[in-house]
């Protein structure tokens, strides 16, 4: 496997071309690998809510009422992933390897320090999180336990993210493929055993779910050393402000959306979670049933964040220009044919995922609806990747503060609170959120085209 994943990167590096088809070609070749990572993880997480699916309404609400906050300490650590991915890919453009190395050695250092701190935090606010989630009396010690238990291997999850990124910043997206892959089909086999076998229910679900993140952070702590482009000295690991600063400057913007999209969620799941245990699981499963359906986007972006920081660090506006529109294209593309196979698929996929009629034609209902927006969601994730590989993170920032608050929860509040209206309104608010998003996302491309230029000034 390592082998093969080297080779895919020697041949990666080696195309300096601006010519269309060898672009499609790497573009195909980085992004294949981490779409199919993202298409495998979600399936295995499909599997996860299945079989917790099947002990009840309540075990479905108990893991479902902490995800948003799950989604929150993900959303910290991709957002150090993000300068990660374009500081590294940046140099491995350059070909500055020296410089590649001193900024593997400050990841190791950020790794280390912000996992031990998201660790603490969680732990100690585990018995608080459920209530303020809004979750009814019977689910909340039973979320609590679920919380704590994922939260302990937080300081190797946070370590692959980063480790992930700087792997895949070397345009190497083969082996952090197999490894998620593996843990992730670990993660599965652990469930049955766990949750059926052992009896262990929902808290059994728990801890196959912290095996495989130990695993995970540390097979991804193993790759990422073996790397020939990011291995650095003891003497080395040691911290350098200049490039923790620079990594600030990138970072802090996507903390910031990280932060106002994820409590965004969590605000929304809030909302929701007080509609009732009944329309709480049909929502929450509903979103997970929809993952699917868009998360091939996201892998996609992965590989359009190196390529165009690998541009910018070439100087080479051609190819960065033709490497966004390629990804556009495909994208969007790929997204016009999830939303049609989701709107067929809507009813029998939430049957996998629950035994509860009610449950089932509910989630149904609101997949459906959702289906004709995915081609707009694409659109979202794609340019965001551009701007992310461009270090122009501040914009990212002003989209998301302005869609999330102004539309999805403002509206929703009105419809939840002040309306009384039902769960669909709720999804066309969340709807017209992502719509926003692409819009707002595409109107620099409109108003002002040099907007995408190659810049080394990451304040922009």
């Amino acid at each position: 496997m390592v082998m093969m994943a080297e080779k895919a990167t020697e041949q990666a590096k080696g195309c300096g071309t601006n010519d269309w088809k060898k672009i499609l070609r790497l573009l195909a070749t980085l992004s294949l690998p981490t779409v199919a990572e993202e298409v495998l993880a979600t399936l295995l997480q499909y599997v996860d809510t299945a079989m917790v699916g099947q002990l009840g309404e309540q075990a479905t609400a108990a893991v479902s009422v902490t995800t948003t906050i799950n989604w929150l300490i993900g959303s910290l650590a991709g957002a150090l992933g993000v300068a990660v991915l374009a500081m590294i890919s940046r140099a491995y453009g350059a070909g500055e390897e020296e410089r590649m190395r001193a900024l593997s050695s400050q990841v190791m250092l950020v790794a280390l320090v912000s996992g031990t701190i998201l660790t603490v935090l969680a732990l100690v606010l585990s018995p608080y999180i459920p209530v303020w989630m809004g979750a009814e009396k019977a689910v909340q010690g039973e979320a609590s336990a679920y919380f704590f238990i994922i939260s302990m291997p937080l300081l190797f999850r946070t370590g692959s993210t980063l480790f992930a990124s700087a792997i895949r910043a070397t345009q190497n997206t083969m082996l952090p493929m197999f490894i998620s892959l593996f843990c992730n089909v670990l993660n599965a086999g652990l469930n049955y055993v766990l949750i059926y076998a052992a009896g262990l229910g929902v808290r059994g679900a728990a801890i196959a779910s912290a095996i495989s993140y130990t695993l995970s952070g540390t097979l991804m702590f193993i790759a990422y050393r073996k790397n020939r482009y990011l291995r650095w000295r003891m003497r080395e690991l040691h911290v350098d402000g200049a490039i923790l600063r620079e990594g600030a400057a990138l970072s802090l913007p996507v903390l910031g959306t990280s932060l106002v999209s994820c409590l965004g969620y969590v605000f929304f799941a809030g909302l929701v979670s007080g509609m009732g245990t009944t329309v709480f699981a049909a929502h929450s499963i509903a979103v997970t049933a929809e993952t699917i359906f868009y998360i091939p986007g996201y892998g996609l972006r992965t590989a359009t964040s190196a390529l165009v920081g690998a541009s910018l660090g070439e100087q080479n506006r051609e190819k960065f220009e033709r490497v966004a529109a390629l990804s556009v294209a495909l994208t969007v593309g790929m997204m016009v044919f999830s939303g049609f196979v989701l709107f067929a698929v809507a009813k029998p996929l939430m049957c996998v995922f629950s035994s509860s009629g009610r449950v089932v034609e509910l989630g149904a209902r609101m997949l459906r609806l959702v289906a004709f927006s995915e081609p707009f969601f694409g659109l979202m994730i794609v340019l965001e990747g551009i701007f992310y590989g461009l270090g122009r993170t501040r914009y990212a920032f002003f989209v998301e503060s302005a869609s999330m608050w102004g539309i999805r929860i403002f509206f929703t509040f009105l419809c939840v609170k002040l309306w009384r209206l039902d769960l669909q309104a709720v999804w066309l608010c969340m709807i017209a959120d992502n719509v926003a998003k692409a819009l707002l996302f595409v109107a620099p491309v409109l108003i002002k085209k040099e907007f995408f230029t190659c810049t080394t000034d990451y304040s922009n």
